[in-house]
C-alpha cells in the first residue's frame, strides 16, 4: 500500500488490519485493529485526522479527508460502502454509509443508523441511534429495526472476515488466458443475502 509521510506524521496501521496495495494512506491516518480498507480508497490526511476504529470498513472507491483541527472518524464496526466520501465528519459505532453516499462536514451519523445509498447528508447534520437517513439532502425516514441491524452485522462481519481472507490469500499474479473446467466459486462466511435497501 503506498502511505505517504506528510509534514512528519506517518500513517498508523495495526498489523491486524488489511489495506488493499492500491489504497493510499497520507499523514495523519490511523488505522486499528481488524479494520478492512478496499481499492483504489483514499485518506488524505493532510489537513484533519483521519480514524477508522476497530473492525470497521472502508470500501473500494471511498474517500476520507477533513479540515484542521477535526477529526473524520469511523467508530468501532462502521462500514462505508463502495465509493462513499467522508469529509470532517464522525461515523458512529455500528453505523452504515451506503455506496457513493457522501457525508459532509461536522455531521455526525448516529450510533446503529443507515445512510441510504446516493445519500447526501449536510455539514452540521446531528444524527441520532437508529435511524434511515435517506435523499439529498439526507432526511430521516424511519428507525432502524432490528432486522436492519442483523442484516448489517452480518455484512460488516463479511468485511471482517475478508480483511483475513485477503491477508492470507492476496497476492499479485498475471491472469489467465482462459476460465479453467470447473472453476471454484468463492462463498462468502456469512449467511447475508442482497438486500433491497430499507424503506
Amino acid at each position: 500500500m503506498p502511505c505517504y509521510e506528510f509534514e512528519g506524521l506517518v500513517p498508523v496501521v495495526d498489523p491486524t488490519a488489511y489495506v488493499h496495495p492500491t489504497a493510499v494512506l497520507i499523514g495523519d491516518v490511523i488505522v486499528e485493529a481488524g479494520v478492512y480498507i478496499g481499492p483504489n480508497a483514499s485518506l488524505r490526511g493532510d489537513y484533519g485526522r483521519l480514524i477508522l476504529l476497530r473492525g470497521s470498513n472502508l470500501q473500494d472507491g471511498c474517500i476520507m479527508h477533513g479540515y484542521c483541527d477535526m477529526d473524520t472518524v469511523v467508530e468501532a464496526d462502521g462500514h462505508i460502502g463502495h465509493g462513499a466520501i467522508l469529509h470532517g465528519c464522525v461515523i458512529k459505532r455500528n453505523a452504515l454509509v451506503g455506496m457513493n453516499a457522501v457525508v459532509m462536514d461536522g455531521a455526525v451519523i448516529g450510533e446503529d443508523s443507515i445512510v441510504a445509498a446516493m445519500s447526501f447528508v449536510k455539514a452540521g447534520f446531528q444524527g441520532g441511534a437508529k435511524q434511515l437517513l435517506m435523499g439529498q439532502p439526507a432526511k430521516v425516514v424511519r428507525e432502524v429495526t432490528e432486522q436492519d441491524l442483523h442484516w448489517k452485522g452480518l455484512n460488516t462481519l463479511e468485511y471482517q472476515i475478508l480483511a483475513q481472507r485477503s491477508a492470507k490469500t492476496m497476492q499479485l499474479v498475471t491472469p489467465l488466458t482462459r476460465s479453467e473446467a470447473n472453476r471454484p466459486r468463492l462463498k462468502g462466511a456469512t449467511e447475508v443475502q442482497p438486500k433491497v435497501q430499507p424503506t
